[in-house]
């Protein structure tokens, strides 16, 4: 239903927070008429539905028309050569770097963006499923959302709540979790490490 695509946040030597890596959260949804008059709403007015099926025509469009765009505007200026890659997980329905239209598209101005995909079977490789997904259904919850537009509102909500702490703390543990895979000569053996961030944070000690 949702594409997020967040980056590593950035602090400065004060520790405030001069890029806080969401780039945004963009909805799989189009709005039509109601058919019939019910007891919350009117036939005519306009309701939000979920798309049921999303094919790659889908993804391709929200990747040029959306995340690129989305990525442009919000990229911190001071950042260096504007290579960006975009890490997607193997669903069928995304593109890939050779895709004929994505080429037309992938370089703008001084960005290049470059599609990559997750390795196979490595969950802990997505920044999203390692923590980000957590975080954020967390304080979705509190909303108790009821309908379509509510679940959007909730997710929308709790995505710009989330502190950018919170999301530098999962980009950590992803450094973490490529460490512990080096150790295991990339194998999936290993188990997930566990650091107190919070307490090294406190001490001054957290990279």
């Amino acid at each position: 239903m949702f594409t997020v695509a967040v980056a590593r946040p950035r602090f400065n030597a004060q520790d405030e927070c001069t890029f806080d890596g969401k780039l945004g959260i963009f909805p799989f949804t189009y709005q039509e008429a109601a058919k019939r008059n019910s007891k919350n709403r009117d036939k005519g007015t306009m309701v939000t539905k979920v798309v049921e099926s999303v094919r790659k025509e889908e993804t391709r469009d929200m990747l040029i028309n959306q995340i690129v765009p989305a990525i442009m505007q919000k990229w911190p200026p001071s950042e260096g050569p504007k290579t960006i890659f975009i890490q997607q997980d193997n669903a069928r329905t995304h593109i890939t770097q050779s895709d004929a239209i994505w080429q037309q598209a992938h370089q703008q101005g001084d960005f290049t963006f470059i599609l990559v995909q997750q390795p196979p079977n490595s969950p802990d490789l997505n920044i999203l499923d390692l923590g980000f997904f957590k975080s954020i259904q967390s304080l979705m919850h509190k909303k108790m959302p009821k309908d379509v537009d509510d679940m959007l509102d909730a997710v929308n909500q709790a995505y710009y709540e989330l502190e950018a702490r919170t999301l530098g703390n999962v980009w950590l543990s992803y450094q973490y979790v490529m460490n512990e895979i080096l150790k295991a000569k990339g194998s999936n053996n290993y188990d997930l490490p566990h650091v107190n961030k919070k307490r090294l944070f406190a001490q001054g000690r957290l990279m």
